[in-house]
């Protein structure tokens, strides 16, 4: 197998771990830590962790942050290529952790909502056979023409291609995004964006996406994950025990488990429990990296 190029978002996360509800306009007791985030560099630090050659494609602000996770990310092993935006400041995210490890997010996208089609270069697909791209940046619409550019040079370089659609809110127009992923080899929904894409929770309604896409991996949190291919074929596996501390970046895990074991040529069942496997171990733990 040769390399996987990530196209997605990349900047700093703080995390709060809260020890109640927040009261408006008081104050409350919370663990906080920082640490790099971003669903793009996420997927690329899990797939560094499950041993693959990693390329992460994203724009940053010309500042200490911007630096700070491009070190850390470069230390792990991941081939950065970033463009450096002269004028906004890098990605920043604050993470509002519960009891529960359920977790709301306040995002400033700052120098990842200006990513162009400039900043997806030959130089970054050098080496790989697939990239995948992060919904976050198809679905904001400053940056949707770079995510179609790097799909469309997917296409011509002979990459093959994955789409986790990221965010069931912003899915606005199920038809428009269903159009932009069309001839996508895999999309990665969760329930929550398989509801909005079908208007069902059931992995069986992955099947009218097949129309638009080569296959369908869904993943349902403590219901496990559900495989659809190309026939239709529905292969599901359970979730792994796991205690819930940290939710954030469970997703971006999964799918990076997937995308090795299913580019190592592995089975579907096998498949399906690398990304259960690296989901349980994300949500064991705070903060959404390996």
């Amino acid at each position: 197998m040769s390399g996987i190029v990530v196209v997605g978002d990349v900047g700093l996360d703080v995390v709060a771990r809260h020890e109640g509800p927040i009261p408006h306009g008081g104050d409350i007791r919370a663990k906080v830590h920082f640490t790099s985030g971003g669903a793009g560099a996420n997927t690329a630090l899990w797939l560094r962790a499950e041993d693959t050659e990693t390329t992460l494609v994203a724009r940053i602000g010309d500042d200490s942050g911007g630096r700070m996770v491009k070190s850390e990310l470069e230390a792990a092993g991941v081939r950065c290529e970033f463009a450096v935006d002269p004028e906004e400041p890098t990605f920043c995210v604050v993470v509002l952790v519960d009891g529960a490890g359920e977790r709301s997010m306040l995002a400033d996208r700052a120098a990842n909502a200006k990513f162009s089609p400039e900043d997806i270069t030959e130089a970054a697909l050098a080496g790989a056979s697939h990239l995948h791209l992060s919904g976050y940046v198809l679905l904001y619409p400053s940056s949707r023409p770079a995510a179609l550019a790097s799909l469309a040079a997917a296409k011509k370089a002979g990459l093959t291609t994955s789409v986790d659609p990221q965010a069931a809110t912003l899915i606005t127009d199920p038809a428009a995004f269903l159009d932009d992923v069309r001839g996508v080899d895999l999309l990665m929904p969760n329930t929550s964006e398989l509801v909005a894409l079908t208007g069902s929770s059931d992995p069986e309604a992955a099947k009218e996406l097949l129309d638009y896409v080569g296959e369908v991996v869904v993943t349902a949190g403590l219901d496990g994950a559900s495989w659809v291919d190309a026939s239709g074929t529905i292969t599901s596996v359970p979730a792994q025990p796991a205690e819930c501390v940290d939710s954030t970046g469970a997703g971006d895990a999964f799918d990076a488990g997937v995308l090795a074991a299913w580019l190592r040529g592995e089975s579907t069942v096998e498949v399906l429990r690398a990304g259960t496997r690296l989901g349980a171990r994300a949500v064991s733990k705070v903060g959404p990296q390996p």
